[in-house]
Formats: C-alpha cells, structure tokens, sequence
C-alpha cells in the first residue's frame, strides 16, 4: 500500500513540477511512420509530466470500463469496421475536458478535417514535427524482425539479436513481416504524406510549428523537443 501511495504521490509532484516550470501546454504531435513518435512521447510523459492522449489507448480504455462511447466503439471493433471519425473525436473532447496540465496528442489528428474539429474542441499552444528524410524511414522502418516462435521483436540497428537470424529468447528464426518490407513500407509513407502531411502546413500558417530534426540519439531528440517547450 506504502509503494502505491508513494508511486501516486511522486506522480502528482512530478506534474506539480511541470506545471509550475511551463511544461503545461496542449501540444500535437507530428511525423511519418518510424520517426520515433511513441518513444518520444513516453519520456515526455515520464521526465516531464505530460499526460500522453493516444487514440488507440483511448478507445481501450473506454471499452474496457465500458462507458457508453466504449460500448459504441465496440460494436465496430468487434465487426472489424473502423471506428467513426465523430466517436474518435468525442473521446478526445471527454478526455481533454477531464485533463489539468499538459497533454500530447499522439495519434491525433492525422487529417485536416480532423485538426479542424480539433480547434473547436481546445487549444493547441505547439505542433511538434519530427522530420525525418525518406530514405531513413525505409531503411529504418525495414530493418525490424520478428521471431517465428514467440513474436519477439529485434532491430537490425537499435536492437539486434545476439546471434544473425536467431531469437536470443528461444532461438527461434527470425524474419521480415510482410507489413515491412519495402514496397508496403513506402506505401504507408505515401499515405501519411497524402492525409497527414498537410497538417505540417495547417499548423506552420497559425504560427504553432516547430519542426525538430528526427535524427541522432533518442536523448539528442529529446533535448531538442525540450528546448522548445
């Protein structure tokens, strides 16, 4: 009970901390698929005390506690139907609502429609873009393993298995999704430039863009994210 206590305490100091330091703006996170979005948006939260918005975790969540917007979104789910674009929007309006301090939202909006309804909904003080050249995408998007037997996940560059081919796990073999291959990696690319590119200029007009190069170490793109909060 302690550890719990101490746990949500240390928690409720940390956004306390945040707060008082400026790290309370509403902040939209961009970039293309393997620029590091997810990970940067983690230590965001843990080191900085913003509340990350996920729109897949929101959807979870609310199915799980079977809220009447979760009960809604599992009716598309489980017939394998996206869920409408007003029910995704109405959970970030009842989650922003509830929220003191800083968010990222990450995930969201990935339209220009979307970034419009967003406006009417709150605030957003900064656009993060993390800019990463093509090129690296592919070659870093392309590289990732996974294993036969147990699903484990390596990187050819940030996490390779100790042995070429072998799952350190179970020894497993390992091999390329078909969602990584080039071709289909390229293709999600050409999606994300043709719907969520537009955003980079939506928010660079209002004067709310601050585009941070997506290469270097995690912890170097984590500093430049920081300088600009």
């Amino acid at each position: 009970m302690y550890a719990l206590n101490h746990s949500i305490g240390r928690k409720k100091v940390i956004n306390e901390n945040a707060i008082s330091l400026g790290m309370d703006k509403r902040i939209v996170l961009l970039g293309p698929p393997g620029s590091g979005k997810g990970t940067q948006a983690e230590r965001m939260e843990s080191e900085l005390g913003y509340k990350r918005i996920s729109t897949g975790d929101l959807l979870r969540e609310a199915v799980r506690k079977q809220t009447s917007l979760g009960k809604k979104a599992k009716e598309y789910m489980d017939a394998g139907e996206l869920v409408p674009n007003q029910l995704v929007v109405d959970l970030i309006k009842e989650k922003v609502e509830e929220l003191d301090g800083g968010y990222i939202l990450d995930g969201f909006p990935r339209t220009l429609k979307q970034a419009e309804v967003l406006e009417g909904i709150t605030d957003i003080d900064i656009a993060i873009n993390l800019d990463v050249d093509e090129e690296e995408l592919v070659d870093r998007l392309t590289k990732r393993r996974t294993c036969k037997e147990c699903n484990a996940v390596y990187h050819l560059m940030f996490n390779p298995p100790k042995a070429e081919g072998k799952c350190d796990k179970c020894g497993g073999e390992l091999y390329q999704r078909s969602d990584d291959t080039e071709a289909v990696v390229r293709e999600r690319l050409r999606v994300y430039k043709d719907n969520t590119l537009p955003l980079v200029e939506f928010y660079s007009g209002k004067g709310k863009l601050v585009n941070i190069p997506g290469t270097g170490s995690i912890d170097e793109i984590f500093e430049a994210i920081k300088t600009q909060l």
